[in-house]
């Protein structure tokens, strides 16, 4: 079976255990950013993928429901960056990578700030970002690259910024693919998966640290406090209100 994961930092405690443990070979695996995941299984080169929550009604996706990328206040990876009050953002550039952290920025600016900006799709770089738009998305390791306190820039979490609007947690991603594939085995390996690199934490933090050039209390506090990797009863219930606001979003139009 062939699956899609993440290339970012955040997938990795998902991913341990098929790629470092016991489960070594069970599935086909490939890495690819967070849109291309969805584009994988859209086109029939995954069975399964990690989704954004975003495509999930798009592509007609079922998905495991105890296991994903969620945060319960601040996710530190989704950055909203401006150099203008939030109110006043007229244009904003965006990081294209997930689909889902460019729909809750749509629908937090408008729901929260009354804001509606015309939106450009730019490379993850923070300066040629702001050289063309009042404010930028940054997420992923670029994100985790920065440190928010240091910026000469007003600053949203935006998973907080969930959190603080809805009472409920955010869930971005989650294992999806059609119904058929999802059994009770496979739904099982995941979950195995999941748990291997809960178990192997300290392993997972020296190696994230060395090949992504972060600090490892950084990695861990990441991978312990900002991100949860199993879901609940009230991170599906954030997911549900995700997917209703998605879906009463207009087209997105890139401006050139």
């Amino acid at each position: 079976m062939r699956v899609s994961a993440v290339s970012y930092l955040n997938t990795w405690p998902l991913v341990w255990g098929f790629l470092h443990g016991p489960q070594q070979g069970i599935f086909d695996f490939r890495f690819d950013l967070p849109a291309q995941c969805a584009d994988a299984l859209g086109s029939g080169e995954a069975d399964i993928g990690i989704v954004p929550c975003a495509e999930l009604d798009r592509l007609g996706l079922d998905y495991l429901p105890d296991v994903g990328i969620a945060c319960d206040g601040e996710v530190r990876t989704i950055l909203l960056i401006s150099r203008r009050p939030i109110r006043e953002i007229r244009t904003i550039s965006l990081d294209s990578g997930s689909r889902t952290s460019v729909a809750l920025t749509r629908i937090l600016l408008a729901e929260c700030y009354g804001v509606r900006p015309q939106i450009r799709s730019q490379n993850p770089v923070l300066e040629e970002m702001l050289a063309v738009s009042d404010a930028a998305l940054i997420i992923g390791d670029s994100a985790l690259a920065i440190d928010p306190a240091a910026l000469p820039f007003e600053t949203l979490d935006l998973g907080a910024e969930w959190v603080k609007w809805t009472g409920l947690p955010m869930v971005f991603a989650v294992w999806a693919g059609k119904k058929a594939l999802l059994t009770p085995k496979v739904a099982e390996a995941f979950r195995v998966s999941r748990e291997w690199g809960r178990t192997h934490l300290d392993e997972m933090v020296t190696r994230a640290a060395a090949e992504r050039g972060f600090t490892e209390d950084l990695v861990r506090r990441y991978f312990t406090q900002y991100i949860r990797y199993e879901l609940g009863p009230r991170h599906l219930e954030g997911l549900k209100a995700f997917r209703v606001l998605v879906r009463g979003l207009e087209p997105i139009r890139i401006a050139i």
